[in-house]
């Protein structure tokens, strides 16, 4: 900071495809700070450090922060500024403020813009002040890229390109460039594995009207594969001539690109092309998914419940007879789910959090860090998995030993909150954030509130959290979060009490159309998730009627569907853990 004239540099959690998971490669927050989560900012000026981050990662901050001198600032929270806004509050007027411009996106280059130039600060985005000091800095990744073929690719790459050149003509664009991974393997039909739990690959693609080009590392590619693009029209270039295609598109055409989705340091290749700036085509196309592909998505769901019954029938058995830490819950549910077919990879890190360890919703046990699994309390587990036939995320908390009343009534009104989502009709093209209260009614009336949203969009063997949707009020609303048929959603609301312990109960759902009145179309939600609840939490007090009659029907629907492809110590705890209420 000090050889380039800088006053303030920021880094940011993010790539050049503004990716939620990243390659080791651009890890840098992490490299920087030591903090773990997956979201979150770390500003350095000459006497500060601090990290922001949300709600969801507030105590592990701290915990991961302890000693590195970095303080922990708390987005969100009530009295705490932006990063901008406190570089504005606490450096003097013309400071130079840096930032890697391409992990940057051109919506947030903005507002930065507009809130340093109000304080008379100035944004450079041409440096990479960490990459100058990283030592031994990972690699880029160069895992292979495979098709993802037929039964399970429903769609065609020629039909997914010619979806998206439609809407790409309908904006009058000449060309469509793309950089978000999971926008580019949906496009193409191709998967791979650059990125931890997502099965994506680094890569840019430029649309055209009448071309495609897409920019990876050629040597990730077979020859067999590279001619099957071709076939489909697709030219493979190196990864790293994007910005030389974009430099010589002609200055007549028209690029649309998203703002959201794009980076200003890469954009400013594409220096003399007409701009046209709108979302993504694709993230739309591949929210909805296809009856084809929910077809899959419900075998992939009966699979991931097997391997959940196989992994709780082993824990049951082994609790009080085996050592059992949050690390042990991990492997254990992983080798329960590598041994279905069609399983690729976990989806995400599994979260393990006994008792207190809950009370952090994005909780990661490690080697250093990790509970014991003993004496009474609450173990909240968020797993799910990746198959070739779609992808899931689950959250079940099991009591080990007995529950107090108290946390047997966080338990049931978390439930109550699900279920009442799991239930709702709502109309056609409802913005998603506007469910969000109907999840949080019970908390609400008990006087909780938790701080994630309620429901995130998942996608069909990829990331496992995908817009447009978002089911969170806190979230401003868009057009494109518009519920529709095929949108598949998670459901699940929580409860953390800072010390003590964590709820939180998650469904997967998928969006359906309900029935026709006099009112217009109404939707509804199906249920995909296949795995108990377990009643040994519940205060049964607390239900009503209608709550009891949805989840003896869900565990009636479970023991069906699952019975048949368990068996033995599996098969005997899901009929324990399906006895009706």
């Amino acid at each position: 900071m000090a050889t380039q004239g800088v006053d303030a540099c920021v880094v940011l959690s993010a790539d050049p495809h503004l990716s939620e998971y990243l390659p080791d490669h651009w890890a840098a927050r992490a490299w920087l700070s030591g903090f773990e989560g997956s979201a979150g900012t770390v500003v350095v000026t000459a006497g500060f450090a601090g990290l922001w981050t949300d709600s969801r990662y507030w105590e592990q901050a701290v915990n991961d922060l302890d000693g590195t001198g970095i303080e922990t600032m708390r987005a969100g929270a009530e009295g705490v500024p932006t990063p901008a806004e406190w570089l504005v509050a606490h450096l003097p007027v013309g400071a130079k403020v840096a930032v890697d411009g391409n992990t940057l996106a051109v919506s947030a280059h903005r507002q930065w813009q507009s809130t340093l130039s109000g304080g008379s600060l100035r944004l450079q985005t041409d440096l990479d002040l960490v990459g100058k000091v990283w030592a031994n800095r990972p690699p880029l990744p160069g895992a292979p890229v495979f098709a993802h073929k037929p039964p399970h690719a429903c769609r065609s790459r020629v039909a997914n390109i010619q979806a998206v050149r439609a809407r790409m003509l309908d904006h009058g664009a000449s060309w469509h460039w793309l950089s978000s991974l999971d926008d580019i393997a949906w496009l193409l039909n191709l998967r791979g594995a650059d990125v931890s739990y997502n099965p994506v690959f680094l890569a840019h693609v430029l649309l055209g009207t009448d071309a495609v080009t897409l920019f990876v590392d050629r040597s990730k590619l077979s020859p067999e594969l590279v001619a099957q693009l071709a076939a489909d029209g697709v030219t493979v270039e190196p990864y790293e001539a994007i910005g030389g295609a974009l430099s010589c598109l002609p200055e007549s055409d028209t690029l649309l690109f998203d703002p959201a989705r794009t980076t200003v340091g890469l954009l400013s290749a594409a220096a003399f092309v007409k701009p046209l700036e709108a979302d993504n085509p694709s993230i739309l196309l591949k929210a909805c998914k296809t009856p084809e592909e929910i077809a899959h998505v419900r075998e992939a769901m009966a699979e991931d419940g097997a391997a959940l019954c196989e992994f709780f029938a082993w824990f049951e058995s082994a609790l009080g007879n085996t050592p059992i830490t949050e690390l042990t819950i991990d492997e254990k549910i992983t080798e329960a789910r590598a041994r279905r077919p069609g399983f690729v990879s976990p989806s995400f890190s599994t979260i393990a959090a006994y008792n207190a360890n809950g009370a952090m919703p994005h909780y990661h046990a490690t080697p250093r860090s990790h509970a014991r699994i003993e004496g009474n309390g609450l173990l909240l587990i968020d797993s799910g998995g990746q198959y070739l036939g779609g992808t899931t995320d689950i959250t079940r908390v099991v009591p080990v030993g007995t529950p107090t009343s108290e946390q047997k009534r966080d338990f049931t009104l978390v439930l109550r909150g699900m279920i009442a989502l799991s239930q709702a009709h709502f109309p056609k093209g409802i913005a998603a954030p506007m469910l969000d209260p109907i999840a949080r009614l019970p908390l609400w009336q008990a006087g909780i509130e938790f701080g994630h949203g309620t429901g995130h969009g998942v996608g069909y063997f990829l990331n496992v959290h995908e817009g447009p949707q978002s089911i969170s009020y806190r979230t401003p609303i868009k057009p494109a979060m518009a519920m529709a048929t095929g949108m598949i959603t998670s459901n699940e609301p929580g409860v953390y009490r800072p010390g003590q312990w964590g709820v939180r109960i998650e469904n997967l759902v998928v969006c359906q159309p309900a029935e026709q009145t006099q009112f217009g179309e109404f939707m509804k939600f199906e249920t995909l998730t296949l795995c108990p609840i377990d009643t040994r939490c519940i205060d049964a007090g607390l239900l009503t009627p209608a709550d009891v009659v949805w989840l003896n029907d869900y565990h009636a629907c479970v023991r069906q569907t699952l019975l048949p492809r368990v068996n033995g110590a599996a098969r005997d705890w899901l009929i324990a853990r399906t006895e009706p209420l």
